[in-house]
């Protein structure tokens, strides 16, 4: 949480979630191929990606699995607090520049991405490369992007090297590291990580089933941090806040667990796709024990409930971020 101090997240401190261990990579002769429902399949390799027009974007990326251990009961999956979001700066070319240099079909209805990684799961047989598809439509935004560099450096094997997928808006598992296949089809992608995993359901029999994919609204509360003990005086009470949704329009601090609400004041300024970092003076003239909560809402008037949604694999918990602090 201390990394949330700073807008951008350092490459050291930025979240790391992988389904199986890193892959070892090819050294010279690694190309990444854009294949299926194209009109001239294409293979470049590292430099020749840099012969396309390079955008750069700041985007915050969120596992979904973020904060997972506060639901009640447990659910299972790797039970993050609240630091499996960051955010960086990602430079390369953009996803539908690269389709349409493939020719892609009018036909295509998803396109899938297939890292270097795999290995085996519990529940299936087999071995298994980690893999996902994006509807063309997201596919096709000029935003969606094959990275090649992070925070202004080349990107870190550990994140994805030689190129990742950049989705944003979209929870981390969209943004496929260890890029080296892009398979336009015309037919909607039953891969394990699509169809069982990053599914939001109720119960083993619940029929409504839907897919991860919009962040939503969130934020988190960095300094100070849950149990800290704090001298009277004046405090700066700091976090973040973001949206998948669209822009988060304001958050708000509560000292009586909801009876009443602050608004806290922006430390950046608005920015697409990015995580907004805010700040509340706190002036504590009296000792005690202090229960602090706060809430955003964006402009699509979505606003973090006081207890998220419990679904089976404990997905998408954008409750009330909320800490007790001791002052004496």
């Amino acid at each position: 949480m201390l990394a949330l101090s700073s807008w951008v997240t350092p490459e050291n401190k930025f979240y790391i979630r992988n389904h199986f261990p890193y892959p070892v990579l090819p050294t010279n002769d690694w190309k990444l191929s854009i294949v299926g429902f194209v009109q001239h399949p294409i293979h470049l390799n590292y430099q020749a990606l840099f012969q396309y027009p390079q955008i750069t974007l700041p985007v915050t990326m969120e596992c979904s699995g973020n904060k997972r251990t506060y639901f009640q009961p447990k659910t299972r999956g790797v039970q993050w607090e609240q630091g499996a979001v960051s955010h960086a700066i990602w430079t390369g070319v953009s996803l539908r520049t690269l389709l349409q240099a493939a020719g892609i079909s009018p036909n295509a209805r998803e396109v899938i991405f297939e890292g270097m990684d795999t290995g085996e799961r519990t529940d299936l047989p087999g071995t298994f490369r980690f893999a996902r598809s994006l509807p063309i439509e997201k596919s096709m935004h000029p935003d969606t992007l094959i990275a090649l560099y992070m925070n202004g450096k080349p990107l870190p094997y550990k994140h994805g090297y030689p190129a990742r997928l950049i989705v944003p808006n979209w929870y981390g598992m969209a943004s496929v590291k260890w890029l080296y296949r892009i398979v336009a089809t015309d037919q909607e992608f039953k891969g394990p990580f699509q169809e069982k995993d990053y599914v939001v359901y109720r119960s083993e029999a619940d029929t409504k089933r839907r897919p991860v994919t919009l962040m939503k609204v969130n934020a988190a509360i960095s300094q100070p941090t849950d149990q800290t003990i704090m001298r009277r005086g004046m405090h700066i009470i700091t976090g973040t806040a973001w949206s998948g949704h669209g822009f988060v329009k304001k958050v708000e601090i509560s000292l009586d667990r909801g009876k009443s609400w602050s608004l806290v004041r922006w430390l950046d300024p608005e920015e697409k796709y990015s995580w907004r970092r805010w700040g509340w003076d706190w002036h504590v003239p009296v000792p005690g024990t202090y229960h602090i909560m706060v809430k955003a809402t964006d402009d699509k008037d979505n606003t973090q409930p006081l207890q998220a949604e419990w679904n089976v694999n404990g997905y998408e918990n954008n409750s009330m971020p909320q800490i007790q602090i001791y002052v004496e």
